[in-house]
């Protein structure tokens, strides 16, 4: 069993799935199920997830996130998580108000960080797009108008090995008792 900093260091946005791998449905139930588990300000939970899997309705998903050479790899997705927006209780709009920041939007993306977590967990590469045509999936999905479509997190098996992950050098983002 891996460690959370090893989950951790091995997750990484993956743009080259196997095409054909399907991931069994129990795995795909156990990704969303963390994501579910995540926490919210003020336990809000505002967020819906979608998972498609359908032959017919992946790729038509698939190819609404493609554009201007984005996303591409999209097309060999075994599963597309949508995150959608929803409604929050009202601790977390009056906190949200009061300290000007958005909880509902920092909970998605939290949300979002578990979901990918529980993939690697699982064997199963991720990536999340912020790149798609919202209408065109929000029509093709049924997601209500009023409804935010915030991210989309695409599941497959890499087909690419690990890469060596480059991040800034400790010194520079952290600090200990003063900026």
């Amino acid at each position: 069993m891996k460690s959370f900093l090893q989950l951790a260091r091995e997750r990484q946005s993956d743009r080259a799935f196997v095409p054909g791998k399907r991931i069994e449905r129990e795995v795909l139930e156990r990704i969303v199920e963390a994501a579910r588990l995540a926490p919210s300000a003020c336990n809000g939970q505002p967020w819906h997830f979608t998972v498609i899997t359908d032959e017919e309705l992946l790729p038509q998903v698939g190819h609404a996130t493609s554009s201007l050479g984005m996303n591409k790899f999209v097309k060999d997705a075994a599963a597309l998580v949508l995150i959608t927006h929803e409604g929050t209780n009202l601790s977390s709009k009056l906190g949200s108000g009061i300290k000007d920041k958005d909880f509902p939007i920092m909970d998605i993306g939290i949300a979002s960080a578990y979901l990918t977590l529980a993939a690697e967990d699982e064997g199963v590469g991720s990536c999340i797009l912020g790149w798609f045509d919202e209408a065109k999936i929000k029509e093709l999905v049924g997601i209500p108008r009023k409804r935010r479509l915030m991210l989309i997190v695409a599941l497959g098996y890499a087909a690419k090995p690990k890469r060596n992950k480059v991040r800034k050098e400790w010194s520079k983002v952290v600090s200990f008792e003063k900026y």
